[in-house]
């Protein structure tokens, strides 16, 4: 069974966490979890050399494994400490859902494409985490059997926010989509309060299109 502390690879996730450093990442727990993730049993083996680049990596299924520095600015924009319950939407690779698995008490992952979900399942599986819970299905409905949840985590671009996924957050509990067309979107954060709901504007992105009846009605 693959391990983060595969000697072949080691380095490379290394190199790649100093290089987050260097572009902003400062929370400890991230940067801890980005090294107890091994990023290459998330990619096609065809890809697996370039695992530890900060950069996308095509998984199959027209779906990509998002720049690492995405996944980390996403991560620590969120401040969890531990104790949250967590909804990513887009479960993909699984590669974001490990990484939550170290920093929150349980993440509940949709994905509406099983190949992608299964395969996602053995490499969650061969990292030893035990606090996930995934569903295949659409998640812009969200997963309101578990709500309300701390943090929302959309990991596919949608034409607004999907307000069933406001609906099932936590008060004090943060959304973060990304907003936009197709190919552009603009991160957003999402706090819902005892009034109501308040909104942030993060940086510009670039996701796949969110997929289902609150996103876009196909790829």
């Amino acid at each position: 069974m693959a391990s983060p502390v595969t000697p072949q690879f080691t380095g490379a996730r290394r190199r790649l966490i100093d290089e987050l450093r260097a572009k902003g990442i400062s929370d400890l727990a991230v940067l801890r979890a980005l090294d107890l993730t091994p990023r290459h049993q998330f990619v096609p083996t065809g890809v697996r050399h370039r695992a530890y680049e900060d950069a996308p990596l095509p998984i199959g299924s027209g779906q990509t494994i998002s720049q690492p520095y995405v996944h980390a600015m996403y991560l620590q924009t969120l401040r969890l400490h531990g104790s949250e319950k967590v909804l990513e939407i887009g479960t993909g690779s699984g590669y974001q859902t490990v990484l939550l698995a170290h920093l929150c008490r349980h993440v509940y992952s949709i994905e509406r494409i099983r190949p992608l979900i299964e395969t996602a399942r053995d490499a969650i599986t061969e990292c030893g985490v035990t606090n996930v819970s995934l569903l295949c299905g659409d998640g812009t409905l969200g997963w309101p059997e578990f709500a309300p949840y701390d943090a929302i985590l959309v990991g596919a671009g949608a034409p607004e926010i999907p307000q069933p996924l406001v609906a099932q957050l936590a008060e004090g509990g943060r959304l973060i989509v990304p907003i936009g067309g197709r190919d552009d979107q603009r991160l957003v954060e999402i706090t819902r309060t005892a009034a109501g709901v308040e909104r942030r504007n993060l940086s510009d992105v670039r996701f796949v299109p969110l997929v289902g009846k609150h996103g876009w009605e196909s790829t």
